[in-house]
């Protein structure tokens, strides 16, 4: 009798959701990745073994949409094969949100978005979901979306705090305090233009002890701001990339830039070339301003620029002498097979010392970065990788670790990313 009761309540509900609904689908991703980092990051100290770990995402996703309603609602654990006893009673990282918002379309051109999202534009040099690490990205945002022909503007804001208080309290989560921006986007006859104007404002951080009552606590608001352009043709795309960074970084004035130009042209029908440079803005270790000249690309997917070994910007290198990174880029697919191959030359930006104040060569190292991937069907997707870094003394002063040493990186992916509910 209970399971017969239950069966009826479940139809009941399915039918509700079936009356309501527009639109319901659920799919589930399972992203196993083992990785060998053996100099990842930066050269492997001299005597240290390389490290080795599977690493796991399992993401959750409901998308509904209901009259002028939209809601998405992710779910993720992110874990390590390992890192709890196989009898364990609970998870060393538990369940996270990493999607949960709302949207509400006015009619066709306004629409409004509250929640966790992800927030990702162009190619994600600013803002990405940085979706090869496997927690990604999101932001607790407002955002208000205008749409009009081959035009969009997108305005939004966030504030964060610890936790719910009476009084101020210093914000200790290593994260914006305040974020406002401003997103346009345009198709000029051949070319898609857009303008970003960014305003991030982190707070200052109290030196301990910390005095009761507390003291006014100072944000520091840092601009950035600029275009990205991208064109094609029948056999070839192109994009380039302006942005400046101003305003202050605990308690300094900012002065970056960042400028970039790609070009790639399709051979065949099979097989793509292309070239690129990119030069972030940096300080020179001569330097006694105290101004910061280092671009920093603050939420990009940073793991796709400047080598896939990270060794610039992803979580590092921040307020240091700047990059400059030409590289070759060489494509090829079929229908259930992708091959990549991009070679990096690396140099500062501007001029590193020695530990006896001397100046060094400027150029950083080469990496090769070879990458492949197969579509075992609709749902499973295996790819993997092999990196190899030819560093120089110059990167070694920057970095630490051992040039000498053989630097390099390898992974394997499985990717499994099913529907298992759609309902319209």
């Amino acid at each position: 009798m209970n399971l017969l009761k239950k069966i009826s309540l479940s139809f009941i509900i399915m039918v509700s959701i079936g009356v309501n609904a527009q639109e319901f689908d659920a799919n589930l991703q399972i992203r196993p990745r083992y990785e060998f980092r053996n100099g990842y990051k930066a050269p492997i100290p001299f005597g240290e073994t390389p490290g080795q770990f599977i690493s796991e995402r399992t993401r959750l996703n409901f998308n509904f949409k209901q009259e002028k309603f939209v809601t998405k609602l992710t779910m993720q654990n992110i874990r390590v094969w390992g890192d709890v006893q196989t009898t364990a009673k609970s998870d060393v990282n538990g369940i996270e949100l990493f999607e949960a918002w709302v949207q509400y379309n006015f009619d066709k051109t306004w629409s409004a978005r509250l929640g966790r999202q992800v927030i990702s534009y162009d190619n994600q040099r600013i803002f990405g979901e940085i979706d090869w690490l496997q927690q990604g990205q999101s932001h607790d945002a407002a955002l208000v979306t205008y749409k009009h022909k081959k035009s969009q503007l997108d305005l939004a804001v966030a504030y964060n705090a610890n936790a719910e208080s009476d009084l101020a309290t210093p914000y200790i989560v290593q994260n914006y305090k305040a974020m406002q921006y401003a997103w346009y986007h345009t198709e000029l006859s051949k070319i898609n233009m857009s303008l970003l104007f960014l305003n991030t404002g982190y707070e200052n951080k109290l030196a301990t002890p910390i005095p009761t009552p507390l003291p006014e606590l100072k944000v520091d608001y840092m601009q950035t701001f600029g275009t990205y352009l991208n064109s094609k043709g029948t056999k070839w795309d192109a994009n380039l990339w302006i942005y400046g960074q101003t305003g202050k970084s605990n308690t300094f004035n900012v002065s970056a830039y960042d400028a970039a130009l790609n070009f790639n042209y399709a051979v065949t029908d099979k097989f793509k070339a292309g070239l690129g440079y990119e030069f972030l803005s940096g300080k020179s270790q001569k330097s006694t301003s105290t101004d910061v000249k280092s671009f920093y690309p603050l939420f990009g997917t940073n793991h796709g620029f400047n080598g896939l070994m990270d060794y610039f910007y992803v979580g590092n290198y921040k307020n240091t002498v700047g990059l400059q990174d030409a590289f070759l880029k060489f494509g090829y697919s079929t229908t259930k097979w992708q091959f990549n191959l991009m070679p990096h030359i690396f140099n500062a930006a501007n001029t590193v010392l020695d530990a006896n104040k001397n100046e060094m060569n400027n150029y950083l190292g080469t990496e090769v970065d070879f990458t492949a991937s197969y579509a075992v069907q609709k749902y499973v997707t295996v790819s993997g990788g092999y990196s190899q870094m030819f560093g120089t003394d110059t990167l070694q002063r920057l970095k630490g670790g051992d040039v000498d040493h053989t630097n390099n990186w390898a992974w394997v992916m499985v990717n499994v990313n099913p529907q298992i509910f759609s309902f319209k």
